[in-house]
């Protein structure tokens, strides 16, 4: 009885990125025949090395130091200008990735005529061989590089919105605003907090913990009956220390406790009695 060969399963940017999302079973799909790439890795492989000139473009109009495409900007920004060093080196690692597999097929397919290092006829070179490029032993590669630098010249074109959160009452007297604290993407320390009532009231990021311990005092000395409960994260910003201290203090003093949709807050009176008497400590010392 002939059975069909077993076929391996993709190696590509797309598979591989099903396996790290998807449970159970082998997310990569059966790769096609005789190659190392399934035909929607192929299919996407080829459909963003035609689209890395475009993103090479938009990156070059971001050099000039704004976070959104305008003008087109050649040889890069005017002087005095800011220089945004993510597109440069968003395009930096798409004209890397173009030129070092152009050469790679201009060696192994013993070409003399290579196009010029420019983001545009290294692509279409690509693209002229694709046929050969996707069928190559090393095409799971190409496709991972090629997926990085869209991935990373996407988030320089586009980048993800910045967090806002809240800190608490305004520390402007007679003021009945709310503070907000605009942090960006990955970042934990904010850039700005802001009134929501009043725009004069702001404040640089680095003031961050200062106007923590304000709002403390001011809730304290208003004597405000109503409990409030923190979560770990916030009382690691407020207080300026780790998030792994503030477990340790809940559990070697006893804080109270509160869980709510799955998170674990802390009584605030329990928080301010052991981080007061710390900071107290700290600077005895």
């Amino acid at each position: 009885m002939n059975r069909e060969p077993v076929r391996a399963l993709c190696r590509g940017a797309g598979c591989a990125r099903r396996g790290a999302t998807e449970a159970g079973g082998p997310a990569a799909r059966p790769a096609t025949a005789g190659a190392v790439l399934c035909e929607v890795c192929r299919e996407r492989l080829v459909r963003e090395l035609a689209g890395l000139p475009g993103l090479y473009e938009e990156c070059g109009r971001l050099l000039g130091g704004s976070e959104r495409s305008q003008e087109k900007v050649s040889g890069g920004p005017l002087p005095g200008m800011p220089f945004n060093a993510a597109a440069s080196e968003a395009r930096s690692a798409i004209l890397g990735v173009l030129g070092s597999w152009s050469g790679l097929v201009a060696d192994e397919r013993r070409l003399r005529a290579t196009p010029p290092r420019e983001a545009a006829p290294l692509a279409r070179f690509l693209l002229l061989h694709a046929g050969w490029l996707t069928g190559h032993p090393a095409a799971d590669a190409l496709s991972r590089e090629v997926a990085k630098a869209v991935r990373r010249a996407r988030h320089v074109i586009e980048p993800a919105a910045p967090r806002r959160v809240a800190v608490g009452p305004c520390v402007e007297a007679g003021c009945r605003g709310g503070l907000t604290a605009t942090l960006r993407p990955g970042d934990t320390s904010p850039t700005a907090i802001t009134c929501d009532t009043d725009p004069a009231h702001h404040w640089p990021g680095s003031q961050w913990l200062g106007l923590g311990r304000r709002i403390a005092a001011a809730r304290r000395e208003e004597g405000a009956a109503r409990v409030r409960w923190l979560g770990a994260g916030d009382i690691a910003r407020l207080w300026d220390i780790a998030p792994g201290s503030v477990y340790r203090y809940a559990s070697e003093r006893g804080w109270r406790r509160l869980s709510r949709s799955g998170r674990t807050y802390y009584h605030e009176a329990d928080v301010q009695e052991t981080l007061e008497s710390r900071a107290g400590t700290a600077k005895a010392g």
